[in-house]
């Protein structure tokens, strides 16, 4: 039955499975969620599943109440991302789907710009959004271009390894955490002994990853790494409230420094094929911003990547305005994801 709903996932372009005793398959397709007709899974069924997909060492863990983060490749060769966990004292898995071959900037359609941004000397690049926006898929993509076009050391730094990187022009190492490595604060501070020129951080968890990224790009490589925010401006706020107060200052400095963009990130499904279309807001550093964060005033930075459409800079907005003058998406559907809905009216 696994391989069956593993396939229905794979052939209708699902990204997520959840698998949990006492519930029939759901699916997660174009961002909602579908029961499968296929009677309620029981726990033995689950638990055996699990068995399989867990390692010894995963499993004794797992017994011991521990979730467990990691990836799974099917007899198909197909993987996918898995967090293993209990509900009510009931075995349940949560499954992403991943591709095996990584799309690249152009394939996907995302904006120009990400090529400027990867082919950043240094410094910090955020790609942000809500979990399940394609977070992940456009970092790989960003980083197959650097493979693609430039000899340096790639090393990333994942919970767990999702997409699979073979070496072109660039060295790649990758670490996967709980495995490689004990956690990402602790392959930070290994990853400035072992030359890298990019890192990539799978996500910016807590205050002592952030200050080792920080610190990574101050000392000049080029780093990638995720929040779960929405918007450049409530992701820098969020990077400067990890810090102590007296702190703050500072990091606001540094980061005015090292910050070159954050790319903002959502799926919308679209209207005129059954599909999902990414939309994003896009600030990229510049003079302006570096002194608006300096000087404290965030709230400001959406007025500068309104009237920064020329540096290759977008609104989530101006985004919305145009998938909708192009009927890729409705207004409706647009006014959902806007954070400024008003604006957006005047838009189109």
């Amino acid at each position: 039955m696994l391989d069956d709903i593993l396939q229905y996932a794979f052939n209708h372009d699902c990204s997520d499975i959840h698998l949990v005793a006492k519930m029939p398959p759901i699916v997660r397709k174009l961002g909602k969620l579908v029961r499968l007709e296929y009677p309620e899974l029981t726990a033995h069924e689950v638990t055996s599943w699990i068995n399989g997909m867990l390692n010894h060492d995963q499993q004794r863990l797992y017994n011991e109440g521990h979730d467990i983060d990691t990836a799974y490749t099917d007899q198909l060769k197909n993987r996918y991302r898995l967090n293993i966990f209990r509900a009510q004292g009931q075995p349940a898995i949560a499954m992403r789907l991943l591709r095996n071959k990584i799309p690249t900037i152009d394939q996907l359609g995302l904006p120009q710009v990400l090529k400027t941004l990867a082919d950043e000397p240094r410094g910090m690049v955020l790609v942000t959004g809500p979990t399940g926006s394609g977070k992940s898929t456009t970092l790989a993509a960003m980083i197959d271009y650097i493979n693609e076009r430039h000899a340096k050391h790639i090393l990333t730094l994942e919970d767990p390894i999702e997409y699979i990187h073979q070496p072109k022009k660039a060295l790649i190492n990758q670490r996967e955490v709980h495995r490689d490595v004990h956690g990402f604060d602790a392959a930070l501070r290994s990853a400035l002994r072992e030359d890298p020129d990019v890192i990539l951080v799978g996500e910016m968890r807590d205050f002592e990853t952030i200050s080792l990224a920080l610190t990574a790009a101050e000392t000049g490589h080029l780093v990638f790494s995720t929040l779960h925010t929405t918007g450049a401006a409530s992701t820098i706020d969020r990077i400067i409230d990890v810090f102590p107060p007296h702190q703050q200052a500072q990091i606001r400095t540094q980061l005015a420094s090292v910050l070159k963009g954050v790319v903002s990130q959502a799926l919308i499904p679209r209207i005129d094929e059954p599909k999902r279309v990414a939309v994003h807001e896009i600030m990229i550093m510049t003079d302006a911003i570096g002194n608006l964060i300096r000087e404290n005033k965030i709230v400001q930075i959406n007025s500068s990547i309104q009237t920064g459409s020329r540096l290759g800079m977008q609104s989530l907005e101006a985004c919305l305005a145009s998938y909708i003058k192009e009927g890729v998406i409705n207004l409706e559907t647009a006014l959902e994801f806007s954070s400024n809905k008003e604006f957006l009216k005047r838009l189109i």
